[in-house]
């Protein structure tokens, strides 16, 4: 078996999905408020229910902004070769993809507001299947990597 790739995302990157993942737990913390204005006003509701989920809650929120970005940051590789790019990935499902360059057919960097908070990009490599990702790199480093792999796709295409 191959070994794992060497070169790891932006440390920020847990600050960025942490921040994302506060973000999305105000969605059930506002179900869960609703849940109790509802058994307040209304017999049809116990106010166990309104229990049960800020509990959960609460469970999820601790999940996914405090462990899950932890672990997606320590499992997140990748490596670029001169004839192929290696990603590897996932906390339960370790995914480990090899992309060889003579397939890639543009290379993307995208940026949404909580990477730019955090001077990240997203590196994108297009194939005619599909897309891959390499998240939460530094902004300089996914514009030179976007660069080097667009150039070396060119390199293998006219040596074809």
């Amino acid at each position: 078996m191959r070994e794992q790739p060497n070169e790891r995302i932006a440390t920020d990157a847990v600050k960025a999905w942490q921040l994302t993942a506060h973000l999305f737990a105000i969605i059930p913390l506002l179900i869960t408020i609703a849940a109790f204005v509802i058994a307040y006003f209304f017999d049809f509701l116990s106010y166990w229910v309104g229990l049960i989920a800020l509990a959960v809650t609460i469970v999820e929120w601790v999940v996914t902004a405090l462990i899950i970005p932890k672990l997606r940051w320590k499992r997140w590789r990748y490596q670029i070769y001169d004839q192929e790019i290696y990603i590897q990935h996932g906390i339960l499902i370790v995914t480990r993809t090899v992309v060889p360059m003579i397939r890639v057919q543009h290379v993307d960097t995208q940026q949404g507001p909580i990477l730019k908070k955090y001077g990240l990009s997203t590196l994108q490599i297009s194939t005619a299947a599909t897309t891959h990702e390499i998240p939460a790199l530094l902004e300089e480093e996914a514009a030179d990597l976007r660069d080097q792999i667009s150039e070396l796709a060119r390199v293998e295409q006219d040596d074809v």
